[in-house]
């Protein structure tokens, strides 16, 4: 809360599509984590899943949190997705901390 009342607003970033060849901005995700960005996301589209890209940048990242912003749901089961986003959670060290 500020001191008006009201509510601050938190800053993502988005990682943006991949193309035929992955890249992953990750000097700017870890800018943005340095002046106070509160998330970055992926998205999964022609080639590249979301996933992936969030459990390398939970290793190269501490504190700004991280997520998916389009998953191909149908694509794999439910069961399967679930555990995949556990993995990264628990590589970020979200579980058992």
């Amino acid at each position: 809360m500020s001191r008006g009342g009201g509510r601050l607003a938190k800053l993502g970033l988005d990682t943006g599509y991949s193309g035929a060849k992955l890249e992953l901005p990750v000097e700017l995700i870890q800018y943005a984590e340095r002046i106070g960005f509160d998330s970055a996301w992926a998205s999964e589209v022609y080639g590249s899943d979301a996933i992936t890209p969030m459990a390398y940048l939970a290793a190269k990242t501490e504190r700004i949190r991280l997520g998916t912003a389009i998953m191909q749901a149908a694509g794999r089961p439910p069961a399967m997705c679930a555990m995949q986003v556990q993995t990264v959670d628990a590589m970020a060290g979200a579980i058992g901390s």
